[in-house]
């Protein structure tokens, strides 16, 4: 196995913890522990009570049955909890791949959706969006990119770094030529629930067939990073038994306190939903406003769901910007390089209540 420098990972390194304003995280506003727990009655006092022993591999009952809520179909036992959504990419495709295998990944996109397969042996074809068509994919390109040693189908939606919603009619036709083909269909789901407007969104993945995946996270739509719990939904046997036998050679199980959080989380996922939801869409109208005032500087196509958005620098060297402004301003925005993007996009974020403060300090340095 050789995987290369995570990008995005090594990038956040140098900057992340000593800069003033992180304008690209990829997670919404997160909370205190008390604050969390102050959601449920009664919670306080039984996370005192919390035994620090091991925990099931596959997650806890309790927190099974919470995180299959999400879904219409799926059983506590067709869940499997990870150390993060970092975790169940990993042991999904060492679980599905073999060497030679032919995947089609979803691009841009996360480059662990891409890089794990690529270590475990197959070869990796991507699947385009492009900002000219508003960051839609072409399903007729998918249709060219098809061997006849495909295994898989990697997609992303709600898309991380665009915002993109895919439409549902795109959706149940990937999923119709998923299985069709007989394809797995890795369905990252992380941003699900964030959508600007709920009656745009899609149907889980693994409630539509055997042949699907669906990868969730607290981190993200809920904001609670910290927690580290990620999570698979399946109804196919032999993945989730594959991915449950490799667990014991990576974390074996979670953190007792953190699956007791995120419990208590799952339960209130509405509530943390909505609050980040309202933060975004006020920190909507402040980068509309200042999109507005600098279009000479900056396009975009504006996010339909999730807390980052992935317009495109108009001014110079995209990379050169990042790097100046967070050198002379401590305000930190992520090059689209990390991403392979050489059309100078870079990700900006949406989720955090520091935005507005943020956006001043960018107009500041803008004006100098």
């Amino acid at each position: 196995m050789n995987l290369p420098p995570f990008k995005l990972e090594r990038y956040f390194a140098k900057y992340e913890f000593n800069t003033e304003y992180l304008l690209c995280a990829s997670d919404s506003e997160s909370m205190s522990i008390a604050d969390l727990l102050a959601l449920e009655k009664g919670a306080a006092e039984r996370f005192q009570q919390v035994w620090l022993g091991y925990t099931e591999s596959q997650g806890g009952p309790a927190l099974r049955g919470a995180i299959c809520k999400l879904y219409e179909t799926i059983q506590p036992e067709e869940i499997l909890v990870h150390s993060g959504a970092e975790e169940a990419i990993f042991l999904f495709m060492f679980a599905a791949f073999k060497e030679y295998d032919h995947v089609i990944v979803h691009s841009p996109g996360y480059q662990s959706l891409a890089e794990v397969a690529r270590a475990a042996g197959c070869d990796v074809s991507p699947w385009r969006a492009r900002t000219e068509n508003g960051w839609s994919l072409d399903l007729d390109e998918l249709r060219h990119l098809m061997r006849t040693n495909t295994k898989a189908l990697i997609i992303n939606t709600p898309h991380n770094p665009t915002g993109y919603l895919m439409s549902r009619e795109d959706y149940a036709a990937v999923h119709k030529f998923a299985r069709e083909n007989n394809l797995l269909l890795f369905s990252d789901e992380v941003y699900r629930e964030s959508e600007y407007d709920p009656a745009a969104r899609l149907p889980a993945g693994c409630d539509l067939g055997d042949h699907a995946i669906s990868l969730g996270v607290t981190s993200k739509t809920y904001g609670l990073a910290g927690l580290r719990i990620g999570w698979v939904a399946t109804k196919n046997r032999k993945i989730y038994e594959k991915m449950a036998s490799l667990k014991d050679y990576t974390t074996i199980c979670n953190s007792a306190p953190s699956e007791f959080l995120a419990e208590v989380a799952m339960r209130n996922r509405t509530k943390l939903a909505e609050r980040n939801l309202d933060i975004i869409k006020n920190n909507l109208a402040v980068i509309d406003d200042l999109f507005a005032r600098h279009s000479d500087l900056f396009s975009w196509v504006r996010p339909q769901a999730g807390s980052m958005a992935f317009p495109r620098y108009l001014g110079g060297s995209v990379e050169n910007f990042c790097d100046e402004l967070v050198k002379k301003a401590s305000v930190l925005l992520l090059p689209g390089s990390v991403y392979d993007d050489a059309q100078n996009h870079f990700r900006l974020g949406l989720g955090r209540k520091n935005l507005p403060p943020a956006v001043e300090k960018l107009e500041e340095f803008l004006s100098k």
